[in-house]
């Protein structure tokens, strides 16, 4: 499977049942629950006297298209999404609503990147609201979709647009195709340094080393970048050269143009994005698995992904990342031989060092379905085994069989069925979240107009700031997040945060 097939497949919705179940927003359409925003039409209105309805009218030209990498039919989100929302407002939740430590989070913030929808009306709606997308993508290190999103919209519509494309492909590897597009038109681009590499990346190096003559006679360039580009069109002349100062704060481009000198920068000082270059094969074992652990952590690779890196060969050292290769590949040879004394004696070591990286909830993802399988004599260790299966999507299967029956395990198992209330809370933390559960636990009234106004998107990314202000403490956040997370139909995306909270943070 390609990259940007398992990354696309990260974000499809997970599948749900009724009642006692999950009830997910696609649900809507069948098994409505209370209350709904308004986004649903339910049944068609019955008129209560004989005159002619009042029909709306909307100018054609005034809905655009929808965009996005998932269908709505599969997100369960309509299209609809943001369209009664001020664009402004909607890119500055976009850019700054916190998902770094709940997986489940993070998996409803790229649903909302990446489902389809339309944009509000507006002349530059559109525009504002790709952009806000992308870069928030590439903020989280999403450069495949980030990079497959706005050759959908258009890469070269705009030179806002080419500018992230180009950033996207320098990092993924596949800057050949943005650069046939600048190639062939320059317009798109006013950076000589584009330019220059464009052109010899497609063999036309007279032109490039004439366009950097050109940028050296009119000092349209910084000197160190004239420096690496003078070095990168003619290495010969600097054989014996010392290194380079390595830059600051590099751009894409700059981090592949010292890739292609030879002095290839660390990724690991560099925003999140940057992890996507050593995914390449130009990077050795390690580097591969160090930003493919950085990826995974936020939810923009694959678990399966990292997996695959950590069991490529045997580890020839020990330390660091080399202690997880190694209780990854021990772990996962014990869960295979179905001695129930080698998984447990693995079980805890996996553990440890996957939490001493912040990827529980991926370790979780993998084994879930043969942990779901066993039980385990030590009780500490079936305690652990038990809270890694309710961290997957295996959860409710897990609730139903409690290892003991202390209040935390209790409170847990209770939670995963939906409904907390009826088991005795371990913690304030936990009373919160079983408030959030309750029948009537009310909506804060901010967030109730924006449903009523059909801004279900805006009020989705309302929520996840409350959530995240409850998760640090404002225990009041946290029950309204809930109890919004439950009006709106995500019931799952409600029970899984609740947990990942929980079972990470403490009870």
């Amino acid at each position: 499977m390609s990259n940007k097939a398992a990354v696309a497949a990260l974000f499809l919705a997970t599948s749900v049942h009724a009642q006692q179940e999950p009830l997910s927003v696609i649900e809507w359409l069948s098994e409505p629950p209370e209350n709904l925003p308004g986004t649903v039409l339910l049944e068609p209105p019955v008129t209560q006297t004989g005159l002619g309805p009042e029909v709306e009218v909307t100018r054609l030209e005034a809905l655009s298209q929808p965009l996005g990498l998932v269908s709505s039919n599969v997100t369960g989100l309509p299209v609809g999404l943001w369209q009664n929302s001020e664009t402004d407002r909607l890119a500055e939740l976009i850019a700054r609503v916190p998902v770094k430590y709940n997986p489940a989070m993070q998996r409803l913030l790229f649903t909302l990147l990446l489902s389809e929808a339309r944009a509000p009306s507006g002349p530059e709606a559109e525009e504002t609201l790709l952009l806000a997308r992308l870069d928030r993508l590439m903020q989280l290190g999403a450069a495949d979709p980030a990079q497959s999103l706005v050759q959908l919209a258009g890469p070269t519509n705009s030179r806002e647009r080419f500018k992230r494309w180009f950033d996207a492909t320098l990092l993924t590897g596949d800057e050949d195709r943005s650069c046939t597009a600048l190639i062939a038109q320059p317009h798109l681009s006013q950076d000589y340094a584009a330019q220059i590499f464009c052109k010899a990346r497609r063999g036309d190096w007279p032109s490039a080393a004439l366009t950097l003559e050109a940028a050296h006679a009119l000092e349209v360039l910084p000197p160190e970048d004239l420096d690496v580009l003078d070095r990168f069109l003619s290495p010969e002349l600097f054989e014996d050269a010392e290194y380079l100062p390595q830059p600051e704060n590099p751009d894409p481009l700059s981090f592949r143009l010292y890739e292609a000198i030879g002095e290839r920068l660390p990724s690991a000082p560099l925003p999140r994005v940057f992890a996507n270059a050593d995914l390449r094969d130009v990077a050795g074992w390690k580097a591969q698995i160090e930003a493919a652990e950085r990826l995974t952590r936020v939810g923009a690779l694959t678990p399966n992904q990292l997996l695959g890196l950590y069991t490529e060969r045997s580890p020839a050292a020990s330390g660091a990342v080399w202690d997880r290769v190694t209780a990854v590949q021990r772990f996962e040879t014990a869960l295979n031989s179905g001695d129930p004394n080698a998984i447990a004696t693995a079980l805890p070591i996996v553990w440890e060092q996957m939490r001493s990286v912040g990827l529980e909830v991926p370790i979780s993802e993998l084994f879930a379905g043969q942990l779901s399988q066993i039980t385990l004599d030590d009780e500490a260790v079936e305690q652990l085994r038990w809270r890694i299966v309710l961290l997957s999507d295996l959860y409710e299967t897990a609730a139903l069989s409690a290892p003991d029956q202390s209040e935390e395990s209790q409170f847990l198992a209770a939670l995963a069925q939906g409904d907390p209330g009826r088991a005795p809370s371990p913690s304030p933390l936990a009373d919160a979240v079983a408030e959030g559960f309750a029948w009537a636990a009310p909506v804060p009234s901010d967030i109730n107009a924006l449903l009523s106004n059909d801004q279900l998107g805006e009020a989705i990314l309302e929520t996840m700031e409350l959530f995240a202000h409850g998760s640090r403490g404002n225990l009041v956040d946290l029950t309204a997040a809930i109890a919004t997370l439950r009006r709106v139909g995500l019931e799952d995306t409600a029970r899984r945060a609740a947990l990942n909270l929980l079972i990470l943070q403490g009870t």
